[in-house]
């Protein structure tokens, strides 16, 4: 991890929930590259090119792998930006690896065999949404799997625990436990805040909740932030309730960096 991103202070993954198009991926990158000299913090320009797990049958994916990639390839050569891609198959890996620095597994996939084992096996930097559906404790089965392949660049990111029907909670000793299994911890402040199909074919959320738990969650002390920024969030074409506005981004990021700074008890 200590090559890929520096763990003295947070970092940042954030993008939009799915690239749209090569044009918005750019405008956001380059906003994200000039926070980053900023605030003097990693950013990771993320973005999926496929969402295969949307609520409605209906719902935008995004472009497909190749033109996927093709557009991160251009937003990393141009931005200097690192970059992260969900992969939801296995034979996906070493294609997404050739120009993602970091893969993500989506947390209704975190346990899913194969797929870590692909993933690990590229030897880049995996990083795995914890299922909704998980105990905290449980994770540790997960990164094993990971580790198996000797591949120790492995990364956890927790984003709410279903709380009956339609809602997520945060339990902020989650990341207490998490931090204790011994890879960096990362917050995913925006989907946290969902309401997984709580609309008609559609996931909604609380945009406004998304700043007081990333606080909390820096105030706890976690490695990183993870957030979903958009120009428009609400004319996003996916995540649409919970993202969050990109003018809103680097102070929020500020926020968190000084409040990570000054908490005397970091897990």
């Amino acid at each position: 991890m200590s090559s890929l991103l520096s763990l003295s202070r947070p970092f940042f993954i954030a993008g939009p929930c799915v690239i749209e198009s090569g044009a918005l991926c750019l405008e956001i990158a380059r906003e994200l590259a000039r926070v980053s000299g900023r605030v003097n913090a990693d950013i990771v320009f993320k973005a999926s090119f496929d969402k295969a797990n949307r609520t409605s049958v209906k719902s935008f994916r995004g472009p497909g792998l190749a033109k996927g990639l093709e557009i991160l390839k251009k937003v990393k050569g141009e931005t200097g930006l690192k970059v992260l891609t969900d992969i939801h198959e296995p034979s996906q890996a070493a294609k997404a690896a050739k120009v993602a620095d970091i893969l993500q597994i989506p947390a209704y996939l975190c346990r899913q065999t194969d797929l870590l084992l692909a993933a690990a096996d590229t030897g880049k930097c995996v990083n795995v949404k914890k299922g909704q559906f998980l105990a905290p404790e449980d994770v540790a089965n997960i990164i094993e799997k990971v580790l198996s392949r000797g591949n120790r660049q492995v990364m956890i990111t927790e984003r709410g625990t279903s709380f009956g029907y339609h809602d997520l909670v945060v339990d902020m000793r989650g990341l207490v436990i998490l931090r204790s299994l011994g890879v960096p911890v990362i917050f995913d402040a925006t989907h946290s805040v969902q309401r997984p199909g709580a609309g008609k074919g559609i996931t909604l959320g609380d945009r406004k909740m998304v700043a007081p738990l990333a606080r909390a969650a820096a105030a706890v002390g976690v490695d990183g932030f993870f957030m979903e920024v958009h120009p428009s969030p609400d004319r996003a074409k996916s995540d649409a309730a919970n993202s969050l506005a990109l003018r809103d981004f680097e102070a929020l990021a500020e926020k968190l960096i000084q409040i990570h700074e000054v908490s005397s008890d970091h897990i």
